[in-house]
């Protein structure tokens, strides 16, 4: 999957198949995958006024 750098101050990059979500935030090397994200929830991240807020109120503990 490859990852899009987006312009945020928590997440440094997004991808997304159509099925799973990965991030990768500023302050990890990690790319945390969550596997059945609707496109519904990658696209409200992606026009998100704050994409970390929005991460942590509809992904974070949700999709694992």
């Amino acid at each position: 999957m490859s990852m899009i750098p987006v312009n945020s101050s928590a997440i440094r990059a997004v991808g997304y198949d159509g099925y799973t979500l990965a991030v990768l935030f500023h302050s990890r090397d990690t790319v945390y995958t969550h596997p059945g994200v609707p496109r519904w929830v990658f696209q409200g991240l992606m026009a998100a006024a704050s994409m970390g807020a929005y991460y942590n109120q509809n992904i974070r503990g949700r999709y694992l």
